[in-house]
């Protein structure tokens, strides 16, 4: 008869073993770890901003506009309006990573909970949701965050709210497919049987078994989150001038192509690295976190 303590520590080394196990396939794969050290990169760049640069990103002097890299002191050029590109680029990181894991988070919230209620309850409750997410589904993801932005109007706040509801629909999908599988394994008929609440059901027994895709895709919605919100801003839908972004950046470098073409360069750059970085990562998360891979 094993006792309650031995039970207790039958099952930390157990959870344990499969920490390490999925630390050592994530580290053994070396595109992951690239992919992580450009996160960290960017994540490092973003946080301590303020004291990587110390020239305003939004202040202009049109004596210095369209300057070269290195010129005139300033590392990675200048802009149209004579503004420091590389304060720009710096700055812009802050916002694009604050709305890549805003919008996830928002999106993730509101898809995680659908999807627990609609595979859980299955239904006319399965049927309602998963008809209204299929008819979100039915428009282009971008299209979806365009629309939204339209009805919502600019700003940092209302990007995150757009693009995070745009991530609603796979959000639920996923959950949904995960609840349907671990609702039927014996365990939860066991919780079931003992007189468990739903809550408790849903939120400390089925959810952490779905835990692993949610992560990957959440991993890999914040590269997403990063190129909408690239594009919305180069549409101007987004993030509005001075306050730097990426995606304006883009905008205002578009026009000024032949004769400095670094202004998209670098942007286009950043953004090219951050989303390679997060999908990269995401990828090995997904190697990792799969019991029938073998690295």
């Amino acid at each position: 008869m094993i006792s309650p303590k031995e039970r207790v520590l039958t099952k930390g080394l157990r959870k344990k073993r499969q920490e390490n196990l999925f630390l050592k396939r994530l580290f053994n794969n070396k595109l992951a770890v690239v992919g992580l050290i450009i996160v960290l990169l960017f994540s490092l760049i973003a946080l301590f901003a303020p004291l990587i640069v110390h020239i305003d990103p939004t202040k202009m002097n049109v004596n210095d506009a369209l300057l070269g890299p290195g010129e005139g002191g300033h590392l990675l050029g200048t802009d149209n309006y004579g503004r420091d590109l590389f304060s720009r680029i710096v700055y812009g990181a802050r916002v694009s990573l604050f709305v890549g894991v805003g919008s996830v988070v928002v999106g993730g919230a509101i898809g995680i909970f659908l999807g627990l209620i609609s595979g859980f309850y299955g239904g006319i409750v399965d049927s309602v949701i998963m008809r209204i997410m299929d008819g979100m589904y039915a428009f282009p993801f971008i299209l979806l965050a365009i629309v939204l932005m339209t009805a919502l109007g600019t700003g940092l706040e209302n990007v995150i709210l757009a693009i995070g509801l745009a991530n609603v629909p796979t959000f639920s999908r996923i959950v949904r497919g995960q609840v349907l599988a671990v609702k039927q394994e014996e365990f939860i008929e066991v919780t079931c049987s003992l007189g468990a609440r739903d809550f408790n059901l849903l939120f400390k027994h089925i959810l952490p078994n779905c835990s692993g895709p949610i992560i990957v895709y959440g991993t890999m919605g914040i590269a997403g989150a990063i190129i909408s919100e690239a594009a919305l801003s180069f549409l101007g839908l987004g993030i509005q001038p001075p306050d730097p972004s990426w995606g304006n950046i883009l905008q205002e470098g578009r026009d000024y192509l032949q004769v400095s073409p670094h202004i998209c360069l670098f942007s286009g750059l950043a953004i090219f690295l951050s989303v390679l970085g997060f999908n990269v990562f995401g990828d090995g998360l997904r190697d990792a976190l799969d019991p029938k891979t073998r690295i």
